[in-house]
Order: structure tokens, then C-alpha cells, then sequence
């Protein structure tokens, strides 16, 4: 059985799309990610540490741990803390590319399999209406970089380069091929 270790909507919706059989536990690990190490490592770091502890309730299971962060300029765009940062974080990727990373951890029989994917987002040149109309609707409030491109936020974006499925949070094909792979 697979178990997916987040409590992340978008993530259960993307294995449910794809037809996958899970469970999900939420880990109780602190998320942190380390700054000294490059962003996807980093992000690949901190789904390691959530798999590893929800794989100590679940041992005999396949167990994926997942954490997606937004970089711009060396800088890592987390979830929001309030508004006002949620519009500080619109206004810097206005009319800019930027690069999401989730970091992936399989844990399944003792064995680990960690890795980052890598997708860069391009958004359009955005005004203050548009960023101040769409932090109102409270759909960026819980997003790393402040916006869900699966939701409202596809009308900031003018194009990716990568997995689409990354950006949401989870690149479901590597994700399946790794699990796969250790089998």
C-alpha cells in the first residue's frame, strides 16, 4: 500500500487522477529546510525527513513523503504568512520566471529513493488589481510562492517548462516510475 505522508489536498487529488490506491498520515516532523544546500536538495531533504517519519508508523507500507518550494533569484518563496507577504510574493514574480521544486522520498522496505524535479513558471506582467483581486480570493494562502496554478492562479502564468503536475506539487510519472523501480 502506498501511503503518502502530507496532508496536502492537491497531492491526494493528483494519485486519485492518476488511479492510484493510497492511504495518507500526516508527519508530526518539523518542517525546515536547510539553507546551505542547493533548492532542490533542499526541498528532497525535507520529504525525506516527513517519509522517514511517517515510515516509522508504517513500516511494511510504500511510504512518499513530498515538499515543493518556489525559488526566484536564489531566493526560496514559501507558503505565505499573511496577505501582505502573499502580495509581496505576487509582485516579485510579476513578469518574471521562476523555478518549483518538489522534492520527492520513497521509503519502502529499508530503502530509499530521494530526488527533486525542477520546473520553471513564467508569469505575466501583473498589476496591483490583479495581484490584490486574486490574494482576496484566499487561494494563495497556502501555497509555497503564493498562487495554485490548478486554480485561480492559472491566469497569472504564461507558461512552464517541465511537469506541470511538479508545479501542483507532486510530478506524479517520476513519482510512479521511482516506486516502480524499487519493487
Amino acid at each position: 500500500m502506498i501511503v503518502l505522508a502530507s496532508a496536502s489536498p492537491r497531492r491526494k487529488d493528483i494519485l486519485t487522477t492518476a488511479g492510484v490506491e493510497f492511504k495518507t498520515a500526516v508527519s508530526q516532523a518539523e518542517e525546515r529546510l536547510d539553507p546551505a544546500l542547493p533548492p532542490g536538495e533542499a526541498a528532497a531533504q525535507a520529504a525525506r525527513v516527513k517519509a522517514g517519519d511517517v515510515a516509522k508508523t508504517y513500516p511494511d507500507d510504500c511510504v512518499v513523503g513530498a515538499d515543493t518550494i518556489v525559488v526566484l533569484d536564489g531566493e526560496i518563496l514559501g507558503k505565505p504568512k499573511d496577505k501582505a507577504d502573499a502580495v509581496a510574493m505576487l509582485k516579485k514574480l510579476s513578469g518574471r520566471e521562476h523555478t518549483v521544486y518538489t522534492g520527492v522520498c520513497i521509503i519502502k522496505d529499508g530503502a530509499e529513493s530521494c530526488f527533486s524535479e525542477a520546473t520553471n513558471v513564467e508569469f505575466y506582467p501583473l498589476t496591483e488589481t490583479e495581484i490584490e483581486e486574486y490574494v482576496e480570493t484566499g487561494e494563495p494562502m497556502d501555497k509555497a510562492g503564493a498562487y495554485g496554478i490548478q486554480g485561480i492562479g492559472c491566469a497569472l502564468v504564461r507558461g512552464i517548462t517541465g511537469d506541470y503536475f511538479n508545479v501542483m506539487g507532486f510530478p506524479i510519472a517520476r513519482v510512479l516510475r521511482a516506486i516502480r523501480e524499487m519493487a
